[in-house]
């Protein structure tokens, strides 16, 4: 950012980051630099303070807040006037007082449509101040890419004493939108004097650079969403399981080939059993959808190791038989759509919702997660036809109620037919911790090409690269294999498996971020492989 930001002397807003959740405006206290959030709210008919009765002395009532951060839209009135004052407060900063720009600093961006920007307006005055803004944009050439920049922060100097937490909220606030856009790598352009105000903000330096013939560091925001998914799911597995589960080359795998444990001389039958819980809520707020999203999964681990299905059975725990009713009918509907019978399983009432579905298949040659070696290339395959179930955007994708029985099972027997060294289905971990669960499980790491990867119309990268897509496949292979043979489904080669542990992402400019620093489940590499 050509950042004018005033300067912050408040030793609070050190480290601080801007908050995880979502939003799109900010309220702060002038007084407190670090831009902590004014939690206070009206008083409303019917409220009780409690403490009053119990005779303790009137509260006093907190200070409603300087200044706002909010967006300044160009479909309305108010947005257009405060896009227009801080349009003022930037030519008379960039162009006038510094001379960074001769006689106007409006670039394409400020046309871009994508472009969101954000004023701190003052709450105090009259009549509407706005005291500084900062403009946020997509890059890449791909507004769902998940990489964007910030730029043109400027505070107004009749800002005076509130000009350091003018800056500060403004800086937080882009943060936080950027999260809120999908991103996954935010950048800045910050003039070298206002390193360290970013660097308190707990902002990284990346490199020098030069921009409209100034000195200028690029700057980054730390933004660890894909390390946080991998923690919450799947993380704790090493700890918990690890010394249980046999280090052969199904280690890390959702499925196991029944021959591996067969006694020697058995024969072999080619029976791959797994099984799959679907997420409480899930099954006691949207029942058919977890009856299906049931036998999705499982029809999915299956054919991650080139097995084609025999039989199901399902655990099915519900408050009463109408519950029950409602997850059984998502169950059918799976079970034939992808060709999975159900045959059996277990059912109580008058408990906790809950499901977990046990399938069989059959493969010639099971496929492992571990089969992957430093070199090969990955490919990701997935259904890019579907949308957002509705009460889940930007978690799960659906792209299968749609799908006739024959489009499903062309997808399905994809890695039967093709047979690649290793594969794993997309679970709950996204496409980039999937990536990192196969890449563990191969003793390596992994790196991939975000442009590449196949994305849905629509869909941001943040919220494509973490969420349950529906039908999709990471694969690991020669650099020459043949793509998938998986019907509707759209396949890229967009990485590769290195030799270094984790998971990185680069851009199309080359840089490359760290998404995950090691591996994902701590279950580490199968030894037998």
């Amino acid at each position: 950012m050509h950042g004018h930001p005033g300067t912050d002397r408040h030793p609070g807003a050190a480290g601080r980051r801007a908050p995880a959740s979502r939003g799109t405006a900010t309220a702060l206290r002038a007084s407190d630099g670090a831009g902590a959030p004014a939690v206070a709210r009206p008083a409303r008919p019917g409220d009780v303070d409690i403490l009053s009765l119990l005779g303790a002395p009137p509260r006093p009532t907190p200070a409603p807040p300087a200044f706002l951060v909010v967006a300044a839209t160009a479909d309305e009135p108010a947005g257009r006037r405060r896009r227009a004052a801080y349009a003022r407060l930037r030519r008379d900063e960039f162009a006038g007082r510094q001379g960074l720009f001769a006689g106007s600093d409006r670039d394409a961006r400020d046309d871009d449509p994508a472009t969101i920007v954000l004023v701190a307006v003052a709450t105090d005055a009259d009549e509407e101040s706005v005291l500084g803004g900062v403009r946020l944009h997509p890059e890449g050439g791909d507004p769902g890419l998940g990489w964007w920049r910030g730029s043109r922060l400027v505070v107004d100097e009749a800002a005076g004493r509130l000009r350091g937490s003018v800056g500060a909220a403004l800086v937080r606030a882009a943060c936080a939108r950027a999260l809120d856009a999908g991103a996954l790598r935010f950048d800045a352009h910050v003039q070298a004097r206002h390193v360290a105000f970013f660097g308190r903000l707990g902002w990284q330096r990346i490199r020098p650079i030069t921009v409209a013939g100034g000195p200028h560091e690029l700057l980054r925001w730390p933004i660890d969403r894909i390390a946080q998914l991998a923690a919450a799911t799947k993380q704790p597995l090493g700890g918990l399981l690890g010394a249980m589960l046999p280090s052969d080359r199904w280690r890390g795998d959702d499925g196991y080939p029944l021959d591996a444990v067969r006694a020697a001389g058995g024969g072999s039958t080619g029976v791959v059993a797994c099984l799959d819980a679907i997420v409480p809520s899930m099954v006691q707020q949207d029942p058919e959808w977890a009856g299906w999203c049931g036998m999705l999964v499982t029809a999915h681990d299956l054919a991650a190791m080139g097995a084609r299905p025999l039989a199901a059975l399902d655990a099915l725990g519900a408050r009463d038989a109408a519950h029950a009713a409602r997850v059984l009918a998502g169950l059918r509907a799976g079970a034939a759509a992808l060709d999975l019978p159900l045959v059996g399983g277990h059912t109580q009432l008058g408990v906790p919702a809950a499901l977990s579905v046990t399938g069989t298949g059959v493969a010639a040659r099971p496929i492992a997660a571990s089969g992957g070696r430093a070199g090969d290339a990955l490919t990701v395959t997935a259904d890019l036809v579907g949308g957002w179930r509705p009460g889940y955007h930007g978690r799960q994708w659906d792209s299968s109620t749609h799908r006739s029985r024959e489009e499903l099972r062309a997808m399905l027997d994809a890695i039967a037919v093709a047979g690649p060294r290793a594969a794993k289905d997309v679970s709950m971990a996204g496409i980039v911790g999937t990536t990192g669960m196969l890449a563990e499980a191969s003793g390596t790491g992994a790196t991939l090409d975000v442009a590449a990867v196949p994305r849905p119309a629509g869909a941001s990268g943040g919220d494509w690269l973490t969420c349950f897509p529906g039908f999709a496949v990471v694969t690991a292979d020669a650099a020459d294999a043949a793509p998938l043979p998986a019907g509707p489904a759209t396949g890229a080669a967009c990485g590769r498996l290195d030799a270094a542990p984790g998971v990185r992402l680069r851009w199309p400019d080359g840089d490359v971020t760290d998404a995950l620093t090691g591996g994902v489940t701590g279950l580490d590499h199968a030894t037998d492989r």
